[in-house]
């Protein structure tokens, strides 16, 4: 019956078009009340111990990052790099496109932000110079799905807050299936262009080559600073988004000097109002996270998957499936949230490397954010390419594939995320 009223409540809130983060406050209320705790000084004592937690400051601070990097001329100069690398082979602005989105990747963490800053540069090249411009906005979108696994990830920090599994160990083993989803959207790229009369540009010279690296060496540091820092030990993840916003602000406005001191109140407040959507997402998830806990859905679940336990492999590919479909209804922060406490208890009971875990769960609900009909990933590429929502659809369909087909060698292939986190841990 608490199975019932939970996903009752969540799902009928949300079909009515209540926001999420009040969708789950709701669905908190309701469950209280089922469970005769109903106390509205608990529900607020809730709600404000769900975001009073020193890791999710890290939230604000590479959201601020990304938001001054797109404003202060780091992300155009790191696009102009790829640019002058590949640009002249065929196909060329596809691979500038999948290179864009995973050095911007390495730099805000944010699916949505990063596909929306390359979007809007490249596909009106891409259109103007004959491109499919359903194939290119389905590889873009697909793209931009590369932020929430390579760090810094925000789904990462929020995954680690609710699970308490470690975020740097989150970060660390997220660099190679990153660079993995990079290379497979490549691959496929290149098949597909290979089969179209697609325009090729000049190849840059080495000066232009030089001058390009010297003008992005400022935006290429920040990642490498952020890896290295708390690969290091020299600062924790929510520390270094402090030094990333820090940093892209310092450059922004005394080195490439795009970014102008009255430009920081817009700057800021856009920052704040992304950061605060998230964090009430959060605080209100922390509310029917503890009810969960003390309704014992965790336990009902595992009781319910037992069956599955002494088969780790089988058992990931039902928790996949099941958040395969979730996730083409609901955005990706609210899945994490609301899933993270009912699936943990029963990958730890199953022996699963939670870290390893949080990766496939994490690259799952990415691939939710371009499936139809919800994924923001999607929505924010046919509001840039000005393409009808179907149409956006299909041409994102067999990257997306891709993307489901690489989940399922991670599931059946572990070594290919564990072996190089033995590798990159200090």
């Amino acid at each position: 019956m608490t199975v019932v009223i939970f996903i009752s409540v969540l799902l009928g809130a949300i079909l009515l078009g209540i926001p999420v983060a009040f969708a789950l406050l709701v669905c908190g209320v309701a469950l209280m009340l089922h469970l005769d705790l109903f106390d509205s000084q608990i529900l607020a004592q809730q709600l404000v111990s769900g975001a009073d937690s020193f890791s999710l400051l890290a939230i604000p601070f590479f959201v601020l990052a990304g938001e001054i990097m797109n404003e202060g001329g780091l992300s155009k100069r790191i696009i102009d790099l790829p640019m002058k690398l590949v640009g002249h082979k065929r196909g060329g602005l596809g691979f500038v496109a999948i290179l864009a989105a995973m050095i911007m990747a390495s730099l805000s963490g944010s699916a949505v932000a990063d596909t929306a800053a390359v979007a809007a540069m490249l596909l009106p090249m891409m259109k103007t110079t004959g491109y499919p411009l359903d194939r290119s906005a389905g590889l873009i979108g697909t793209a931009g799905i590369i932020a929430p696994i390579i760090p810094p990830s925000i789904p990462f920090i929020v995954f680690g807050v609710a699970s308490g599994v470690s975020i740097t160990k989150l970060f660390l083993a997220g660099i190679f299936p990153g660079v993995f989803m990079g290379c497979c959207l490549g691959l496929l790229w290149w098949w597909q262009a290979k089969r179209l009369n697609l325009m090729t540009f000049s190849k840059a010279t080495r000066e232009d080559l030089c001058i390009s690296f010297k003008n992005s060496i400022w935006a290429l540091l920040l990642p490498v600073i952020i890896i290295g820092g708390f690969r290091s030990g020299i600062f924790t993840p929510t520390e270094a988004g402090a030094v990333a916003a820090f940093y892209a602000l310092i450059i922004s406005l005394f080195v490439y000097r795009e970014l102008k001191f009255k430009d920081l109140y817009k700057v800021f407040l856009a920052a704040g109002k992304t950061t605060s959507v998230v964090m009430l997402l959060v605080a209100a998830a922390n509310v029917t996270g503890w009810l969960i806990t003390i309704a014992e859905l965790p336990q009902m679940i595992t009781e319910l998957l037992e069956p599955l336990i002494d088969s780790p492999t089988l058992l990931l590919i039902v928790i996949m499936a099941v958040v395969f479909v979730i996730g083409m209804v609901m955005d990706l922060t609210p899945t994490v949230l609301i899933l993270t406490p009912v699936l943990m208890p029963l990958v730890e009971e199953a022996g699963i490397d939670p870290v390893y875990f949080g990766v496939l769960f994490i690259l799952n609900t990415s691939i939710g954010l371009i499936t139809p009909p919800v994924g923001n990933v999607l929505n924010v590429i046919v509001g840039v390419s000005k393409l009808p929502f179907d149409k956006a659809a299909r041409g994102i369909a067999p990257y997306m594939l891709m993307m489901v087909v690489l989940l399922f060698a991670f599931i059946f292939f572990p070594s290919l995320i564990l072996t190089p986190l033995k590798w990159l841990q200090p």
